[in-house]
């Protein structure tokens, strides 16, 4: 899916906004800076107003006292606005990839904070490009914008003062075009922003699909799919193309008739001041003072119409940061939350959910109790997976109760909560580090006497041994450079080390081998003795001792008992055993 369309933000709000949440900090940093861009941009004024004297009283009056004081006026002129422009610049990359990364960590921090229903409906690539891409929009606001709008602002009103002190008249037939670009001027701006957001909308899409190319590239490999996919990320950068290309145009725009309308003022003026100077009623260092501070005046007038666009850009990756900084979590902690209660009973009352029209929970109730194995088992969508997540709220029904030791979760902060489960999955998440990172986590409290033990109770230490960095071993993107076995102990050893009181397995041997699967299998046992533990089983036979079995269909609960009770029942239980069982004896397993 794409992303929702951002909402419209005016310039001023989204600076303001940008002002409050990160320039604030930088405030100092960038009254320096300001203070030595007044220093650089008001130099081009004094320099022109200069040319004056260098013309009438060197030049034409001949005058070599005047050469000295002149000279040494213009060297330090260049001397001062030399050691501004490398003070500021160095000061505003600072503040710009200051705040930049500031944006990214506040962005990220977020993003991890909303509900899991967020991240199904947003693809990662997407998300990536905001959290990469648009927050390069802060860089382009303070390394162009400011600074074009703090020096070349003050550049331009020096300039102008000067041209205005030497002659009104002249000064309004130089400028007397500039009314003529305000209109093209606002239809440019609102061109550019949409062209803008087009781009990086579909600069998010070109993310999602690399994204989905390169987490699939076994599969795009044996379907054959290089050509299908590569068409499709060529047609996702060929409107990137476009669009950068109709961007750069309506960019260029404004600048481009600057220029026209400078020729325009230019020609009127060397009309006009011509037939003065033949006449004598101005010389021609006025002239040449006034030509000058003219020329360089419509060189910052040039970057200030730039930067207009500039800004359009910026601010199309601005509103597409706010209008995620304004997308709030549903489920929160509580203002004042209990504290998490001793007893890890679990009691599952009349639990209703559905995503959209599409029932899942549909009225389950049942109990765990503590210290106790409860394995839920049904087919494919019954709602199995959906208990762990409002366990854990990941999720929030519509309607009904979990309580956790006679407590309603929902009266307990959500970071507590999580902390009471650890969670091992079919797919068994590893990070891109060691297996050791992977195994600790960050955590630097572990003893080295702790950490073999929950080696030894996870079967780790059966393989790492064997690798040759042993626990620094890189595990690989995914964990790929272990076996799906491997992937799974090393997950076991994390929960082991998690300690929490309440277990949570999700089909955690279902895709592994008759081997590996022993090995998990024994890990696992050890790992829930003492704890609340609830089980999804894909495989019946490991179940076959749970404390109690309880049996869903289609977002209902069945049944429950213990195996034999349930075998005595008949039913749904029954048949998937038996059908089961009948299945392994054929594979002889």
């Amino acid at each position: 899916m794409s992303d929702p369309a951002p909402s419209r933000y005016a310039s001023r709000a989204l600076f303001a906004r940008l002002w409050r949440d990160y320039l604030g900090a930088h405030a100092l940093w960038l009254t320096i800076a300001v203070v030595f861009m007044i220093i650089e941009g008001g130099s081009l004024g004094v320099l022109s107003y200069m040319l004056q004297p260098m013309f009438d009283l060197v030049f034409i009056g001949g005058r070599v006292d005047a050469m000295w004081w002149v000279g040494g006026v213009i060297f330090f002129l260049f001397f001062f606005r030399a050691i501004s422009a490398v003070v500021q610049s160095v000061i505003m990359t600072r503040v710009a990839l200051e705040s930049s990364i500031a944006m990214q960590v506040d962005l990220l921090r977020h993003l991890m904070r909303l509900d899991s229903a967020f991240f199904e409906t947003i693809p990662p690539g997407s998300l990536m490009e905001r959290v990469q891409g648009d927050t390069t929009a802060i860089q382009t606001v303070w390394q162009s914008v400011i600074k074009g709008v703090g020096r070349d602002s003050v550049a331009l009103i020096s300039l102008l003062i000067v041209a205005l002190t030497i002659d009104p008249v002249w000064t309004l037939v130089a400028l007397i075009g500039a009314p003529v670009l305000v209109l093209p001027a606002a239809a440019l701006q609102r061109y550019v922003r949409r062209k803008t957001s087009e781009m990086r909308e579909t600069a998010s899409q070109r993310s999602t699909r690399l994204n989905e190319i390169f987490h699939g590239i076994d599969e795009i490999k044996l379907n054959r799919l290089e050509n299908y996919q590569l068409s499709r990320f060529q047609r996702l950068v060929d409107r990137i193309v476009s669009a950068e290309i109709r961007m750069a145009a309506g960019q260029s725009m404004l600048p481009a008739l600057i220029d026209i309308m400078t020729g325009v003022g230019f020609l009127g003026v060397l009309i006009l001041g011509g037939r003065e100077i033949i006449a004598g009623e101005k010389t021609v260092g006025e002239f040449m003072s006034f030509f000058t501070a003219m020329s360089l005046a419509f060189q910052p007038l040039r970057k200030l119409g730039g930067l207009t666009g500039i800004w359009q850009v910026a601010a199309a990756s601005l509103e597409r940061l706010f209008t995620l900084f304004d997308t709030k979590p549903g489920i929160v902690s509580p203002a004042r939350p209990v504290a998490p209660p001793e007893s890890q009973s679990i009691v599952i009352s009349d639990v209703r959910l559905a995503y959209g029209k599409h029932p899942v929970l549909q009225g389950i109730s049942f109990r765990a109790e503590p210290g106790q194995t409860t394995a839920l088992v049904g087919a494919s969508g019954a709602g199995k997976s959906t208990v762990f997540n409002v366990l854990t709220r990941l999720v929030d029904p519509q309607d009904g109760q979990v309580t956790l030791g006679g407590i309603d979760i929902r009266q307990l902060d959500t970071g507590a909560l999580r902390g009471l489960f650890s969670v091992v999955t079919q797919d068994a998440l590893l990070f891109d580090e060691t297996i050791r990172e992977n195994i600790l986590l960050g955590r630097t409290d572990v003893s080295d006497a702790r950490l073999a033990e929950v080696l030894q109770a996870a079967h780790v230490d059966d393989f790492v041994s064997r690798l040759p960095e042993g626990l620094d071993t890189p595990a690989g993107p995914r964990g790929s450079n272990l076996s799906g076995g491997q992937r799974q102990r090393v997950a076991i050893a994390r929960a082991l080390l998690r300690d929490a009181p309440i277990l949570l397995l999700d089909e955690a041997t279902s895709a592994l081998d008759a081997q590996s699967e022993k090995l998990v299998q024994d890990a696992l046992e050890r790992l829930s003795e003492g704890r609340t533990t609830l089980v999804i089983a894909h495989r019946l036979a490991t179940i076959r001792n749970a404390d109690k079995i309880v049996v869903m269909n289609r977002g209902l609960v069945v049944d429950e008992g213990t195996h034999d009770e349930l075998i005595a029942k008949g039913g749904i239980y029954a048949d998937l055993y038996h059908m089961q069982f009948e299945r392994d004896q054929s594979k002889g397993r």
